[in-house]
């Protein structure tokens, strides 16, 4: 199953498996700081690294989310999957999958931690966080859904859950899709030239946010968007990435259905556009040389 648009960069390849795309920061951080294992003494352990849409999640995704959470208040429950034979001790289960549903106070909005399912990828990424939300606490389905790979920032998605969590109605829209391209332009990322009603990319052309054609498996709670005719334009949602070495692969990828209220992800947008360094002790691999870091401490 493919589904063909443009984007920032050229033409977007959607596939059950993932996507496939062909094609400033504060003056105080320093480019040519050491990052990894802190083998000499004086060497710190942890760096401000900027362009945080580089930055990678720290290893650390599933912590920094789960503490904006809790402190939001949000309640934790683990489902554990397993193997359990007849008459056998409970230290000796053998856990074969865990997830952990996060969901709010008022039962709205939900997230969950699916990364130990791999249910579907994102530009051969799995998913690790999904994130919904409702207007009826009496129905069991989600009126929109959103998803994020590892290496998504987790400042980025931990902005975009306070947003959620701020709304008194989470599944109602507000506002149009300018807002999300208006919170990206105004921290100089640039609108793509063909498309600037629908896409923007950062200044190194590395990170890209783009309303088109949501990919296969992408779940909406608008029935339109499920029974589209091949006809037919199928519905917009906003999809963002970063492709930091053209063509050797994605860092990140995050995809919101057609129903996530355009505000929403304009928080997400601008966080991840922020010029704010974020604190690392580790550092993608692929964007190692194109961080800006400075010594925390």
């Amino acid at each position: 199953m493919t589904a063909r648009g443009s984007s920032p960069s050229g033409t977007l390849d959607v596939r059950a498996s993932g996507i496939k795309i062909t094609k400033l920061l504060e003056g105080y951080l320093h480019p040519d700081f050491p990052i990894g294992p802190p083998s000499p003494t004086n060497v710190p352990s942890a760096y401000w690294v900027g362009p945080r849409h580089l930055a990678g999640d720290d290893g650390r995704l599933y912590d920094a989310v789960a503490d904006t959470l809790a402190g939001l208040g949000w309640t934790s429950l683990t489902i554990v999957r397993g193997r359990q034979q007849p008459d056998e001790a409970l230290e000796d289960r053998q856990v074969l999958r865990s997830t952990v549903l996060h969901i709010s106070p008022d039962s709205l909005r939900w997230a969950q931690w699916v990364l130990p399912d791999e249910p579907f990828h994102l530009g051969n990424l799995p998913i690790a966080w999904q994130v919904s939300a409702r207007s009826d606490p009496s129905s069991p389905l989600a009126q929109w859904l959103a998803y994020f790979t590892p290496d998504v920032p987790g400042e980025v998605l931990g902005t975009f859950l306070d947003a959620l969590d701020a709304r008194d109605q989470p599944a109602m829209p507000l506002g149009g899709p300018e807002v999300v391209l208006d919170a990206v332009t105004a921290h100089g990322w640039l609108r793509d030239v063909d498309q600037p009603g629908t896409g923007a990319v950062d200044p190194t052309f590395a990170s890209h946010v783009r309303l088109g054609e949501v990919p296969p498996l992408i779940q909406d709670g608008e029935p339109l968007a499920l029974v589209a005719e091949a006809d037919e334009a199928a519905m917009a949602g906003w999809q963002a990435w970063a492709e930091p070495v053209l063509g050797a692969g994605y860092l990140w990828a995050a995809s919101f259905g057609p129903s996530v209220p355009h505000d929403l992800v304009a928080a997400f947008a601008d966080s991840l556009s922020s010029s704010a360094p974020v604190l690392r002790r580790v550092v993608p691999e692929s964007t190692h040389d194109r961080l800006l870091r400075a010594p925390a401490g």
